[in-house]
């Protein structure tokens, strides 16, 4: 597959989605920095999920080069223009779950959870420790942004680590070699420690790059506390909230919020078990949280 078809095409490098969100755990769960110990996967021990010798499969080195090639400032502005003014359809929460479904793959060779189930796992390890219930909420619907890619879109440009777009990239994004070939790297301000912003200018006044983050944030933030915004929006900000880049474009608040990204950021990771959750016995105490927080039908 040429670049131009690979660009186009809505299936990408990766078989499915799963493949991406292994990635991640095996990546981050050596660093893992919540203050908060959290009830893990009954079947996976922490130190599991993250096997240092392991070389990244070719699809998803594909998937970052493909990522890191086309995620240009210019992409990300016109993305937002397509996809935030939320007319293409009206849908409840517990619907756009069930519409997710549609991207479970049964070749999958690792796992054969549905959508819903991850998402029902990550809110009930959430849960299970006490969390509030804005925060189980938040958990249950972090990955709905992902149903882009049942509108076309590619899977680059829907999962995958986010990052500033607009300035210097950091080295500490993974795959950074791959950056080589994005159009930006060609701008000379682009390619500035500061950019297009300003020092401590906060967060909200940065491009990150497009994807499901973004786009669920702007489709639950009226619904939801603060705390749950910084969740939804920054839960793939890896860079950030991992590694601690960007600092100098954080404002004092958004280094106070991301406490609530990494606490987050540990029922992601470690939520995952084989242990399938019965969603529709589930069903009855998600709704009613559901009703809690969000009207009938919202804008996607």
């Amino acid at each position: 597959m040429n670049d131009h078809a690979a660009k186009k095409s809505s299936s990408g490098p990766l078989r499915n989605l799963e493949e991406w969100d292994d990635f991640v755990k095996d990546r981050y769960a050596a660093t893992e920095s919540a203050t908060t110990p959290v009830t893990v996967s009954p079947n996976k021990k922490k130190e599991e999920f993250r096997n240092h010798d392991a070389q990244a499969r070719a699809c998803v080195k594909e998937f970052y080069r493909l990522n890191h090639t086309y995620q240009t400032r210019d992409f990300v502005l016109e993305k937002k223009k397509e996809f935030l003014s939320r007319n293409r359809m009206k849908m409840g929460v517990w619907e756009a779950m069930q519409y997710l479904n549609q991207l479970v793959d049964d070749s999958d060779p690792d796992t054969d959870l549905s959508q819903i189930e991850h998402l029902l796992q990550t809110a009930e390890a959430a849960r299970r420790d006490e969390r509030p219930r804005w925060f189980v909420l938040t958990a249950l619907i972090h990955d709905l942004g992902k149903v882009l890619c049942l509108w076309g879109e590619p899977q680059w440009a829907v999962v995958g680590d986010t990052f500033p777009v607009g300035c210097a990239w950091s080295d500490k994004i993974v795959f950074h070699e791959f950056f080589q070939a994005n159009p930006d790297s060609r701008v000379p301000q682009y390619q500035t420690r500061l950019g297009v912003y300003e020092e401590q200018c906060g967060l909200d006044r940065v491009d990150l790059s497009w994807g499901h983050d973004e786009y669920i944030y702007h489709v639950a933030k009226d619904y939801l506390p603060e705390e749950a915004h910084y969740m939804l929006r920054y839960h793939s900000f890896y860079p950030a909230h991992r590694e601690g880049e960007y600092q100098h474009l954080m404002s004092h608040h958004d280094r106070e919020m991301f406490y609530w990204v990494r606490e987050f950021s540990q029922y992601d990771l470690y939520s995952k078990s084989s242990e399938r959750p019965n969603a529709e016995a589930l069903r009855p105490y998600y709704e009613d949280l559901i009703r809690e927080y969000f009207p009938a039908k919202i804008a996607w």
